[in-house]
């Protein structure tokens, strides 16, 4: 089954006669529950609900994993994933580049419970050189905001090899554009916050596995610290999964049209986009993914260039998120911990026509200049 079919028809629930395609929302806290409990499917909202098991069926099929866990944000996620697989004394290898909290946490209290925490770059497929000893090797490819990538089904063999675990942070493509597990990886965690839900409307996450004993431990720490979603959240996250194939070609389609006018703008410079074919991420990209996914970055000449150019962009939203149906960018050295120039933009490239978009950017860039 192709995956335009999949995305519409994973984790709904059998035909019944009357029923609705996909049941609205339960919302519990309590459910019945007399006698012995493990004679019920439901215990007690915390634990488990069956609009979690909707969702968490249907990206399980589109990840190609055995189990997926579903948390209150991708954040929630990324500490799910730190918490059941270090703990003192174990070491983490992390892409210096990777989404700034995750790195954040992981520096922070991670490192003061006494992981030690080792990063390296991920161009060049670095943190292969730092593996030995390593519990855990977090990559994100492509990297968020300067979206470099890397080998994924190399770096994971390497990480196996020595006995270490693998995490992909696969936010930026979603599961239709990149899939993680498939090129070894034994996580695949997702801000599905972003393109897998592609509204804008909604906090969410969740984490892949290939193995379902690595889903038990994730599914305890949901339950055990409470990072759990709300029903109406997640249901609106699987209805819009069924849209998630047409939103990410139109993306792919939108963003490399407007990356080719980008480079064709003399001010614009350190372009990236890994579906460019001159771009150096795209040898490695065009063997893993499937979709390049909607986010863009290049730079202005100062953080002046960058401000007036975003201030007359008028089909654009500045806001801090990608992969959503608008179009938004930021100037992205304005939140600091990225190594970035204050001129450097991270442009989300939305589901309006590109030919509207390349104009609006044209006479932007053009009032930037004058």
């Amino acid at each position: 089954m192709k995956a335009a079919t999949r995305v519409i028809k994973a984790g709904l629930p059998e035909k019944n006669q009357g029923a609705a395609f996909l049941a609205g929302p339960t919302f519990a806290g309590p459910y019945h529950l007399s006698g012995d409990p493990a004679s019920s499917a439901y215990l007690y909202g915390r634990y488990h609900n069956p609009t979690w098991t909707a969702y968490e069926q249907a990206i399980t099929e589109l990840e190609g994993g055995a189990a997926t866990i579903v948390y209150s944000s991708g954040m929630a996620a990324v500490a799910a994933m730190l918490g059941t697989t270090l703990k003192a004394g174990d070491k983490l290898v992390m892409s210096s580049d990777a989404y700034y909290t995750a790195r954040l946490v992981a520096n922070g209290f991670f490192a003061t419970l006494g992981v030690e925490i080792q990063f390296a770059p991920t161009a060049g497929n670095a943190q292969k050189e730092h593996l030995v000893g390593a519990k855990l090797l977090w990559l994100e490819s492509p990297s968020n905001p300067s979206l470099d990538v890397c080998d994924i089904a190399l770096l994971a063999e390497a990480a196996h090899a020595v006995g270490a675990l693998v995490v992909v942070d696969n936010t930026t493509p979603s599961c239709l554009g990149q899939q993680p597990l498939l090129l070894g990886a034994d996580f695949s965690l997702s801000s599905d916050t972003k393109v897998t839900t592609g509204h804008s409307d909604l906090i969410l996450g969740h984490v892949s596995v290939k193995d379902e004993a690595l889903g038990d431990k994730l599914r305890t720490w949901r339950t055990q610290m409470g990072s759990i979603p709300g029903p109406m959240e997640v249901w609106l996250a699987h209805r819009s999964l069924a849209t998630l194939d047409l939103r990410i070609e139109r993306h792919a389609k939108n963003a490399l049209a407007v990356a080719e006018f980008l480079a064709t703008r003399p001010e614009v410079t350190g372009l990236r986009y890994p579906g460019l074919p001159h771009d150096p991420a795209y040898p490695i990209a065009s063997r893993q993914m499937k979709f390049y996914g909607p986010v863009i970055s290049f730079e202005l000449a100062n953080q002046s260039m960058a401000e007036t150019f975003l201030k007359n962009c008028e089909l654009l939203i500045e806001a801090t998120s990608f992969g959503g149906l608008h179009t938004m960018a930021e100037r992205r050295a304005r939140w600091g911990g990225d190594k970035v120039s204050e001129g450097f933009i991270r442009l989300s490239v939305g589901c309006e026509d590109a030919e509207d978009l390349i104009a609006d950017l044209t006479q932007a860039l053009d009032k930037a200049l004058s």
